[in-house]
């Protein structure tokens, strides 16, 4: 690793030129479209799992409301009701002890191809191998790890949900007695709830997902960024599916196209964010930023 220095404002354009550079020539758009083929596979076993970590606690049925809400504004309501579509097939099968033990193996493999997929991608830019030597057991623990994402992912909704549901709930309450000026700045506290989730999810994911043990000083900053630009390309893909409805062209299969769509282009970010946090690190943290 080069000598750090400390950063300046003044660096970010050389430093984000050659974050591109490393992007680009890592394969970003090949990667992605892989991302997004399993995340397809990954989609209704992963929702699932989550309705239940989440539904545990919150309601199966708000949570449910509040995802597709979620999912309809980013991408539209046909690939809303394509996922409550397969979420409700999925619940409504009746099956033996046997085949639903069978079905949990499945759902618990199938929900974690997503961020294995993206541990392989984060492994290459931080050129790092698996800590164990046995391809199985590589595999294995991925997968482990892959799981207890889902389970981070559902705990950060379940933090989220209860912020956003407590400012609902107060600012009802609220309304009896102050203006309706007041209410912005409780805008203001339910954007910020949902940053800091966002940004947790990308920090949390550049520092454990990685073979290696990243510290946490090494992903802050570009946790960061990448939320920025992910907050951009949430509103720039949501114009762009709900203007342009680039999957009408595929007719019956379009919902899937534009879910594919918003998981690919959403890769290219998070791979960038990566690209940037290891170009950061490399420059900035003083020390070894692997632990």
């Amino acid at each position: 690793m080069s000598d750090s220095k400390n950063f300046k404002i003044q660096h970010l354009p050389q430093l984000l030129v050659a974050a591109a550079k490393s992007w680009f020539n890592g394969e970003p758009f090949q990667r992605s479209a892989i991302v997004a083929y399993y995340a397809v596979l990954s989609l209704p076993a992963l929702v699932i799992i989550i309705l239940k970590v989440v539904g545990s606690f919150w309601g199966e049925d708000i949570v449910q409301g509040e995802l597709l809400s979620e999912i309809s504004k980013a991408i539209g309501p046909d690939a809303a009701d394509a996922i409550r579509t397969m979420i409700e097939n999925r619940s409504d099968e009746q099956t033996s002890v046997f085949a639903t033990v069978i079905g949990i193996g499945t759902l618990l493999y199938g929900s974690t191809g997503v961020f294995f997929q993206l541990q392989s991608a984060l492994d290459t830019i931080w050129e790092q191998e698996p800590s164990y030597q046995n391809n199985v057991v590589a595999t294995l623990m991925s997968r482990v790890k892959s799981f207890g994402f889902i389970l981070i992912l559902g705990f950060l909704l379940l933090t989220s949900f209860i912020l956003t549901s407590l400012l609902s709930t107060f600012s009802k309450q609220l309304n009896r007695f102050l203006p309706d000026n007041l209410f912005d700045y409780l805008f203001v506290v339910d954007f910020i709830v949902s940053v800091s989730f966002i940004y947790l999810l990308f920090a949390t994911m550049f520092k454990y997902l990685p073979s290696a043990k990243i510290t946490w000083k090494s992903v802050r900053t570009g946790a960061a960024l990448t939320t920025v630009m992910f907050l951009i390309g949430k509103y720039l893909l949501a114009l762009y599916f709900n203007t342009m409805e680039p999957g009408s062209t595929y007719g019956a299969a379009g919902s899937i196209i534009l879910i594919m769509l918003w998981v690919s282009y959403s890769s290219l970010i998070l791979l960038y964010g990566a690209h940037f946090t290891k170009k950061y690190a490399d420059q900035y943290v003083e020390g070894d930023y692997i632990s």
